[in-house]
Parts: C-alpha cells; sequence; structure tokens
C-alpha cells in the first residue's frame, strides 16, 4: 500500500450541499431558507428562549422569592438610645430624675418617635441607656431589657402570654354490679340493728290457740 492508496473510510465523509446555484441544483433561488421572513435574510440571529415579542416565560412565571405569613405582626420600633436621647431633653414630659420615667406607645407618640400609639411597640438595643425609665411595650429584644434593667429602670410586656388548654375531665366509669352487693349486705345488719328487740315482725297470720 502506498500514500496514494490511502481514502478515507466509506460514509465517513460527505459532500457539502452547494445552494444558490439554479433551479436544477435543487437549491436555487431561496438555497433552502424558504420565502420572506426574518430566517430568510442575511444576518439574522434569534435566540431559543425568544417568543415572537411576547412577554418570554422566564418573565411570566413569578419567582419563589419566601412567603408572607399570616400571622405576621408589623412591629413599630425604637432603639434605647433614642429613648435616652429624648429622656435627657426632657421630650418625655418628665425630666430625668431619681424616679423612672414612664415611657409607653402613647408617651412615644407624642414625643415623635413613632407614628401611631394604636400599633404593637417593640424595643431594640442599640444604643446606650443612662436614664432610669419604665417601658411598657409589646415586645423587647434581650439586649434592650438586659440595658433597661441595668440602668436601674423596668420592662412591662404588653402582650398577653396564650392561656394553657383546659384538661378535660375524665369520664367517670361505671361500677359492676358485684361491686354494690357487699353495700347491701352490709346494709342488712344496720337494719336488723334498728330494729327494738321485743318485737317481731311476722308476715304469717296468727295461728288459733288449742284449748
Amino acid at each position: 500500500m502506498k500514500l496514494h492508496d490511502l481514502k478515507p473510510a466509506p460514509g465517513s465523509q460527505k459532500r457539502r450541499i452547494r445552494v444558490g446555484r439554479g433551479i436544477a441544483a435543487g437549491r436555487g433561488k431561496t438555497a433552502g431558507r424558504g420565502t420572506k421572513g426574518q430566517k430568510s435574510r442575511s444576518g439574522a440571529s434569534i435566540p431559543g428562549w425568544f417568543e415572537g415579542g411576547q412577554t418570554p416565560i422566564h418573565v411570566r412565571v413569578p419567582k419563589l422569592r419566601g412567603f408572607k405569613p399570616v400571622n405576621r405582626i408589623e412591629y413599630q420600633v425604637v432603639n434605647v438610645g433614642r429613648l435616652s436621647e429624648y429622656a435627657a431633653a426632657g421630650r418625655f414630659g418628665t425630666e430625668a430624675g431619681s424616679e423612672p420615667i414612664t415611657v409607653n406607645a402613647e408617651v412615644l407618640a407624642t414625643a415623635g418617635l413613632i407614628a401611631h400609639a394604636d400599633r404593637p411597640l417593640k424595643v431594640l438595643g442599640d444604643g446606650d441607656l443612662e436614664v432610669k425609665v419604665f417601658v411598657a411595650a409589646d415586645a423587647f429584644t434581650k439586649t434592650a431589657k438586659a440595658k433597661i434593667e441595668a440602668a436601674g429602670g423596668y420592662t412591662q410586656l404588653l402582650t398577653p402570654l396564650p392561656e394553657p388548654e383546659p384538661e378535660t375531665p375524665e369520664t367517670p366509669t361505671e361500677e359492676a354490679p358485684a361491686a354494690e352487693a357487699p353495700a347491701d349486705e352490709a346494709s342488712a345488719p344496720a337494719a336488723a340493728e334498728e330494729t327494738p328487740a321485743g318485737k317481731v315482725e311476722t308476715d304469717a297470720p296468727d295461728e288459733p290457740v288449742a284449748e
């Protein structure tokens, strides 16, 4: 075998289709692109996800971005640092002294720290607290509660704790009839003791006395 005898394996190579070489060639005129349309023009490049201009599927489908809990509570938050600033400035109506300053939702709304007095209030622990305050709120963070108590103040939780469910009383079980028998037997001697000793009751009629 010589080099000029080497050939590719049968079927490993196919002749390319020469398009646009006249009607007789089978791929003339439109060269297999059909008639008109975007894909029949030169330079056409349409991505696989293109849907003709309508809103594509990856935009129409809602994204998994969590959920909204039904029982979520929207708290109004206040940091202990802001409480200290407002209390030192006397914006709670009373000046800081030996007695703790009472702070609740109404006082904070009047001072302008929160917008609504009738919504739940939560106290956060950011900042330093150097004033004694008595804070009544719906929730406290551990840091906020610790700082308020460390400064000599007090905290009061307004949200009531869930009450335990009442225990259902157990239904009494019916006693067996056999257990009632000894009670009747015990009552019989008691009835006998109540009968006078000198009087004997009989149900039989009096017999005639023989002469």
